[in-house]
């Protein structure tokens, strides 16, 4: 059974940090991108970060430049998502997905349509 479980979502003050994990299974994820999605009430998705299945290639969103990182582990099963300067706007459900089938310079990285599998998500709510 393919899974993708995020953690590490909370509530945390403007300025501060947190570090979300997405532990999968059912598949090799090593093989895959891996990406960050995020979203609030009443918006699309939006593409936060991804990484190839390497780990050599990341890239991100324009409004987390510079503040989020994103790596995988050395067995590339797990995907992290660390994230400082924490903003208000900021606050959403944060989704990480998987990308079996192209690499990460095809260039599709930031369209939710490319990810086959996605995770429920884990809520990160920044005050003000």
């Amino acid at each position: 059974q393919v899974q993708l479980v995020e953690s590490g979502g909370g509530l945390v003050q403007a300025g501060g940090s947190l570090t979300l994990s997405c532990a999968t299974s059912g598949r090799t994820f090593s093989r895959y991108v891996m990406a960050w999605f995020r979203q609030t009430p009443g918006k699309e998705r939006e593409f936060v970060a991804a990484i190839s299945a390497g780990g050599s290639l990341r890239y991100y969103g324009d409004s987390v430049k510079g503040r989020f990182t994103i790596s995988r582990d050395s067995a590339g099963n797990t995907a992290y998502l660390q994230m400082i300067s924490l903003k208000p706007e900021d606050t959403a459900v944060y989704f990480c997905a998987a990308d079996p089938s192209r690499p990460i310079n095809s260039g599709t990285y930031y369209y939710t349509a490319t990810y086959d599998y996605w995770g429920q998500g884990t809520q990160v709510t920044v005050s003000s």
